[in-house]
């Protein structure tokens, strides 16, 4: 009895441990480097608090992982109407060939909205 519970136990442990690593990298790690790459101004706040990840001359830049594209798009369009600026996004495709349909639907939306994308993958950082 007290060899099942303590395998069970382990098994929720690991569980737990490794269905929580999550990403390669934070969402922060990307937007430092490729906002410094491109002379960009981090994490710039707006009137209402909110903040632009990334503020470039011409665009207000949106990053997100690739499954969270849909919310990109949103976030990217308020920023650039906030500031007067073209929306953008960098996609961060941890996993570029399991990413690629997160990026083909958001290439689709950004087509019609006029919305400039990039990517990014860990091996830009």
């Amino acid at each position: 009895m007290i060899k099942g519970f303590a395998f069970i136990s382990s098994l929720l442990i690991f569980t737990v441990l490794f269905s929580s690593v999550g990403h390669l990298y934070k969402e922060k790690d990307y937007q430092k480097a490729w906002c410094e790459r491109e002379h960009g101004i981090i994490e710039y706040v707006l009137d209402d608090q909110t903040r632009v990840d990334c503020l470039l001359p011409d665009y207000a830049v949106e990053f997100d992982f690739a499954p969270k594209w849909a919310e990109s798009i949103g976030q990217s369009l308020y920023y650039g109407l906030k500031t007067n600026r073209q929306p953008g996004v960098v996609l961060i495709l941890e996993h570029p060939d399991k990413d690629e349909k997160y990026l083909k639907r958001l290439n689709t939306v950004a087509m019609h909205y006029n919305i400039k994308v990039w990517t990014m993958t860990p091996y830009q950082l």
